[in-house]
Formats: structure tokens, C-alpha cells, sequence
């Protein structure tokens, strides 16, 4: 539905195990950084929108699927693209892509997902529809 958002992330030893291998779940945070940078290059800044509008994204559901590892000190490619947006939730594909060393070959895919997060009302966490702002600024 729209363009693809890629941010670079490192792998830190906080993002690993005693192998050296990143965590299973630090896929979900890697996710995260790059949600909120794809916003934030659309213009969608998450703390000035609950300043002004009282609402917030909240994660309501994700699907997670494995391929290979990352390990310490790898070069990441993380990416965020709108699959399908509703009137109160949408839906995010994401993956987490190793950066090659060798010019010319194609990134490899670690991880992928799909991420649905939901507006809602900041105080009493209740759904409510996404500002139709948000949603035009999504769909360029």
C-alpha cells in the first residue's frame, strides 16, 4: 500500500545472549525503533499527537516469523511499510534484513512481521478512529 521505510540498526550486546546471538525478542523492539522513525519521517510525531489530539498507538497484535540469526555487531536493516489501514487500527509489515558485505548482493532476511496497532484515547485507553491527518499523511 505505500513505500517502504528502512532504518539501519546495530546489534549491541544489550540485544544479545551469552552467545552472541540477538534475543528473540529484541526483534520486537528493533521493530519498534523503525515504526516510530517511519512515522516521524511522515511528519507523525507520537508524543506532540497525545499532546494535541489526546490519542496514541497502542500494539493490539503481532505475528512473528524467524529465519536466521543476528549476531553481535551486525549491520541491520529494519523496515516499515503500511500493509492495510482501518478506521481505528492498521496493519505494519516488517522485517529485519542482515546488511552484506559484498556490494551488489541482496540484504538477508533474519525476520519478518506484521504489526497491528490500534488508536486509542490516552486516559481511558478506549479505541477511537485515527485522525483522518494521520491517516493522509500514511497513504503518500
Amino acid at each position: 500500500m505505500g513505500a517502504t521505510f528502512s532504518w539501519p540498526v546495530r546489534v549491541y550486546w544489550e540485544d544479545t545472549d551469552a552467545g552472541g546471538i540477538v534475543f528473540y525478542a529484541n526483534y520486537l523492539k528493533f521493530f519498534e525503533r523503525s515504526r516510530t522513525e517511519w512515522l516521524r519521517s511522515l511528519g507523525v510525531e507520537q508524543q506532540r499527537l497525545r499532546e494535541t489530539t489526546g490519542g496514541i498507538f497502542v500494539v493490539a497484535e503481532t505475528t512473528i516469523r524467524y529465519h536466521r540469526s543476528a549476531r553481535l555487531d551486525d549491520e541491520l536493516i529494519v523496515t516499515a511499510s503500511l500493509i492495510e489501514a482501518g478506521r481505528a487500527s492498521m496493519i505494519i509489515g516488517q522485517q529485519v534484513l542482515l546488511k552484506t558485505e559484498q556490494e551488489g548482493q541482496a540484504p538477508i532476511l533474519l525476520c519478518e512481521g506484521s504489526i497491528r496497532i490500534g488508536w486509542v484515547d490516552a486516559a481511558s485507553l478506549q479505541p477511537r478512529r485515527i485522525p483522518a491527518a494521520i491517516l493522509d499523511s500514511l497513504k503518500t
